[in-house]
């Protein structure tokens, strides 16, 4: 399981899936791999131009789901004006029974998990709708930085207690039955010597049918 810390610079311009708005994105990570022909899910949409929008442009039957319509709303202006289509879906992360079992090649979700998810329910349901052996890629607030304001160095707040754990989000993975392949521990560009990273990124390939 590969752990790597990232500094430097990337541009992130709605073509490439985006990890934060200062942190590397897809062009300097690939976790996500050739998005031709695949059908891909992003679980709550993220950035000006969401993610399901920038996959779409690489050729990926898309799909997302989110609670907002607002976002939505927001999210079908973004596809338009990328003249690519997307299949949009309003309601909570985890209730996705409009899929059929093992028919997506990657689930995408970023900053959407956070202290009051319900991780087991949401890595049980994605798990059903993954074929065998796709895989899961997450961005989360790196459980390290919330204990911190800034870069001062000085603990402001217990591990935890704001955010899932590292642990936390390992154990989860694997009782729902997936595999951690790959961690990225990102810094934020403009800060390459800050005192924690600020994001986390995880993929997780699905085990078993």
């Amino acid at each position: 399981m590969p752990v790597m810390s990232d500094a430097g610079s990337t541009v992130t311009d709605g073509r490439f899936i985006s990890f934060g708005s200062k942190v590397h994105n897809e062009s300097e990570l690939r976790v996500c791999g050739d998005l031709r022909g695949k059908r891909v899910l992003e679980l709550g949409l993220f950035g000006t131009v969401p993610n399901c929008v920038a996959m779409a442009t690489q050729g990926a039957r898309s799909i997302a789901i989110d609670p907002s319509r607002e976002a939505i709303t927001r999210a079908r202006v973004a596809g338009s004006n990328a003249d690519v289509v997307v299949e949009f879906h309003e309601g909570d992360l985890a209730d996705l029974g409009f899929l059929m079992n093992a028919v997506i090649d990657l689930a995408v979700c970023v900053h959407q998990i956070n202290f009051d998810t319900d991780i087991a329910r949401l890595f049980r349901q994605v798990h059903r709708v993954l074929r065998p052996e796709a895989g899961l890629v997450f961005a989360v607030t790196h459980p390290m930085s919330a204990v911190f304001d800034n870069n001062d160095p000085t603990a402001r707040r217990q591990y935890g207690s704001t955010t899932p754990t590292i642990g936390e989000l390992t154990m989860a993975l694997q009782r729902a039955n997936f595999s951690i392949d790959v961690m990225h521990e990102l810094t934020p560009l403009h800060q390459p010597r800050a005192v924690a990273p600020s994001t986390l990124v995880v993929r997780a390939r699905k085990l078993g049918s």
